[in-house]
């Protein structure tokens, strides 16, 4: 009995160290502290679960690679990309099983057979292709066991809003240091800086404090601004004045219409009826 008793205590003991051991290398997993730093690195965007809007704002990244595809936020799938060896490519056979799906679930019409992947990719969703320079969102950054889904989520184009993913590959052998993998992932996408973010490094260097701005010179007083000038004579116009004092204050007419005895000089905001070649009405 005794030496039973010594065994369970040894298995015992065994388990423990097996156990600390598995949290040990679960804590130290490289591909966890990869999506850990890169979460640290990149604060996400939360959407509404349809993908329609965005409910809190995270930071803005800015593409460094053409080609990324995304699909219109209403498709039930969004668009797969892949990073690879320094290449962005879009995944159009991931995206037409994506399609395959829709038509099952009677999203999209079928078109007919010998259809292609990538006429299936473009029929399962309404897309957009992102080039280097533009700027979008990051909803989430996901382990996987090859690699590192980065979902993205772009501004409205023509009131609509487009999503994606892209999958950043691990090496084959051992996982990259989180260091290097997070250089990888930056050769594609980077959060854009903040417009006082020179400032805020200034703030404190080497430990010294910061130096007040030199004092700026008074300035020096205004010169007199002289009074406007008088109104011109505003131009009248009266009863009985002729058609050469009326053309003489307020220039030609835009028209003319001549009814009888009567002609009318049309102006832009006046009517003016002349008799007889006299004014007899002003309107």
């Amino acid at each position: 009995m005794a030496q039973v008793q010594r065994l369970g205590v040894v298995g015992l003991a065994a388990l423990a160290a097996i156990f600390s051991v598995g949290m040990e290398a679960q804590a130290g997993d490289p591909g966890t502290l990869i999506q850990e730093k890169l979460v640290s690195q990149i604060k996400l965007t939360k959407t509404a679960a349809d993908h329609s809007d965005i409910v809190t704002a995270g930071d803005v990244v800015v593409l460094h690679k053409d080609g990324l595809m995304m699909c219109s936020s209403d498709s039930p799938y969004a668009f797969s990309n892949s990073y690879s060896t320094g290449i962005l490519a879009a995944n159009y056979k991931n995206r037409a099983k994506n399609a395959v799906r829709s038509w099952g679930r009677g999203l999209i019409p079928i078109i007919g057979d010998g259809t292609s992947a990538v006429d299936a990719a473009n029929n399962g969703c309404a897309s957009r292709k992102f080039v280097a320079g533009e700027k979008f969102w990051v909803t989430g950054i996901v382990l996987q066991k090859d690699g590192i889904l980065v979902s993205t989520y772009s501004d409205p184009y023509n009131d609509v809003r487009f999503y994606g993913e892209i999958k950043f590959y691990f090496p084959k052998g051992p996982v990259p240091p989180a260091g290097d993998f997070v250089k990888t992932v930056s050769e594609v996408i980077t959060v854009q800086p903040s417009d006082d973010s020179d400032n805020g490094s200034q703030g404190d260097q080497g430990g010294q404090p910061a130096q007040a701005p030199a004092p700026t010179a008074a300035p020096a007083p205004m010169a007199d601004i002289a009074p406007p000038p008088p109104p011109a004579d505003t131009p009248t116009i009266a009863i009985g004045q002729t058609k050469a004092q009326v053309t003489a204050a307020f220039g030609q007419p835009v028209k003319t219409a001549k009814l009888g005895a009567k002609e009318i000089f049309y102006y832009k905001d006046m009517k003016v009826t002349f008799t007889n070649g006299k004014v007899s009405n002003v309107e």
